[in-house]
């Protein structure tokens, strides 16, 4: 059994409305130190496989079949035996 943890976050051309929104009420509470906020989402994945490489490869087909946009969203996958 693998886990996959799969970070998807707007592409940095794609502007982030809920990041925007989100810096403007951390600047209102005082944290000007903070520069820019991108919103995104974690997913995980509980995946049975018989090796590292084939649930890296599930999790990659999952995410451009259904959980990302690959228009807008980059994503970045994590694997680890549990």
């Amino acid at each position: 059994m693998y886990k996959a943890k799969v970070n998807i976050t707007l592409r940095k051309s794609i502007l982030d409305p809920k990041g925007k929104a989100a810096h403007h009420a951390l600047q209102n509470l005082g944290l000007n130190e903070i520069d820019q906020v991108r919103i995104g989402k974690l997913i995980e994945l509980d995946i049975n496989a018989d090796s590292k490489k084939n649930a890296l490869e599930l999790a990659d087909i999952a995410c451009s079949k259904l959980l990302a946009n690959e228009v807008m969203e980059d994503y970045h996958i994590e694997i680890e035996k549990v």
